[in-house]
């Protein structure tokens, strides 16, 4: 997992990076929660999610938002670490010519800013959201959401609460064309405790499911 630094609109960004066995392979990003409230890169949840890309093929990037670890800047409530996502994808894309396919998964507060790169980015096609905090932040920008992805919540969440979710997967999947993958986990909190091993056979599962029917051919 070599350590990579690349430049954002604040200053230099610190991130990890696993390249896809396959010259072609596609490409993920993931974001981590809340900087203000401990959040970085090496999060367990954030790193699950990274080694479920990495295990299915994917060319896979975790990285620190301004201010959090050795990322220059400081915290911008929200505007600054969607420009730090963004320039992470172009670091990719700049990296990756050849590639055409694009995914983000974010947890807590790195799935709000997942989701809001998607509205920006049309080279996006997928998206794994774990506890979206559809009780403190305004997901109307999703009208309409752009692709379909998967969201992953636990029951027992104090934090975000899965009725808020669930609102949020409903407004979603009334969308003509859009398809959300809803897993509700027993028992998690919302940080997953002992809940991980579950959370990425989900997302695992999820991932199988769709690069299975991208390479299905087309009846004719």
């Amino acid at each position: 997992m070599p350590e990579v630094i690349f430049n954002g609109s604040a200053g230099r960004i610190e991130g990890r990076y696993h390249a896809g066995k396959e010259k072609d392979a596609p490409i993920a990003l993931i974001l981590h929660p809340h900087p203000k409230h401990g959040g970085t890169m090496n999060n367990k949840i954030v790193y699950g999610l990274y080694r479920c890309f990495a295990d299915q093929g994917f060319s896979t990037l975790r990285f620190n938002f301004r201010g959090v670890g050795r990322s220059e800047g400081c915290y911008d409530n929200g505007e600054g670490e969607l420009s730090d996502a963004a320039s992470a994808l172009d670091w990719l894309q700049s990296t990756h010519t050849h590639v055409s396919r694009f995914w983000v998964a974010g947890f807590s507060f790195g799935a709000w800013i997942g989701m809001q790169l998607l509205m920006r980015r049309p080279e996006l096609e997928g998206f794994i959201s774990v506890s979206p905090p559809a009780n403190m932040y305004d997901f109307n920008f999703l009208a309409p959401c752009p692709v379909s992805g998967q969201i992953i919540q636990g029951r027992e969440d104090t934090v975000v609460p899965h009725a808020s979710v669930e609102t949020l997967v409903t407004k979603l999947r009334n969308q003509k064309g859009i398809s959300i993958d809803y897993q509700l986990i027993n028992q998690a909190d919302h940080f997953f405790t002992d809940q991980l091993p579950l959370l990425c056979q989900h997302a695992d599962n999820y991932l199988s499911y769709r690069l299975k029917s991208i390479e299905q051919p087309i009846a004719v």
